[in-house]
C-alpha cells in the first residue's frame, strides 16, 4: 500500500533552514563580527561578505590552491573550509601580507622573478609559500617543489615561483 502525503503534510515535515551564527573572525589584524549561515566556506566569507577578493575562488573543490590563506599561521585552502568552523581565529589574507613598511618580502620576490605571469595564483602562492617558510621544512628546491604541489600554476610559473622562493628562505627563513 502506498501513502501519499497531501501537500500541507509535506510542508509540515521541512526541516527550517538553520538560523545564522555569530561568527567571529580576526583577518589582517583587524577584528569582524558575521552573521553567517553555517555552509558559508571562509572562502565565501572573506569575497562575498568582507569584499577581500585577493584570495581568489578558482576549482572551489580544494584542488588548485588558489584560495590558500593562513588561519593561526598554518596555509589551508579556505574554499573547504566552513567560516564558522574558524569563529575566534587569526587569518591572514593576501591583503594582509604587507606592512607600513612596504610590501611583504615574498610579494617583491614574485615581482623581481617573474612569478606571478597571469596573477590568478599569485594571492594563494604567496600564502602557501609564507605557511612553508614558517613550517621549516623545506630545505631544498625539491622541497619547495614537493611542498608547494597543492598549489596550481595554469602558466607555468612554477621555476620563476621556487626561484622567489628560494631567494627570501635565504635572506629569512622564517618571513
Amino acid at each position: 500500500m502506498q501513502t501519499t502525503l497531501s501537500p500541507e503534510s509535506r510542508t509540515s515535515l521541512a526541516t527550517p533552514l538553520p538560523e545564522k551564527h555569530a561568527v567571529k573572525l580576526t583577518i589582517n589584524g583587524t577584528v569582524h563580527h558575521l552573521e553567517l549561515a553555517p555552509w558559508t566556506s571562509l572562502l565565501d566569507a572573506l569575497r562575498e561578505y568582507l569584499h577581500l577578493t585577493g584570495t581568489k575562488k578558482g576549482c572551489d573543490h580544494g584542488q588548485c590552491g588558489a584560495c590558500t590563506v593562513l588561519v593561526d599561521g598554518k596555509r589551508i585552502n579556505s574554499c573547504l573550509t566552513l567560516a564558522v568552523m574558524k569563529d575566534g581565529s587569526d587569518i591572514t589574507t593576501i591583503e594582509g601580507l604587507a606592512d607600513e613598511s612596504g610590501l611583504h618580502p615574498l610579494q617583491t620576490a614574485f615581482i623581481e622573478h617573474d612569478a606571478y605571469q597571469c596573477g590568478y595564483c599569485t594571492p594563494g602562492q604567496i600564502c602557501s609559500a609564507v605557511g612553508l617558510m614558517q613550517e621549516g621544512r623545506a630545505k631544498t628546491a625539491d622541497d619547495i617543489r614537493e611542498l608547494m604541489s597543492g598549489n596550481i600554476c595554469r602558466c607555468g610559473a612554477y621555476p620563476h615561483i621556487v626561484d622567489a622562493i628560494q631567494e627570501v628562505m635565504q635572506l629569512d627563513p622564517n618571513a
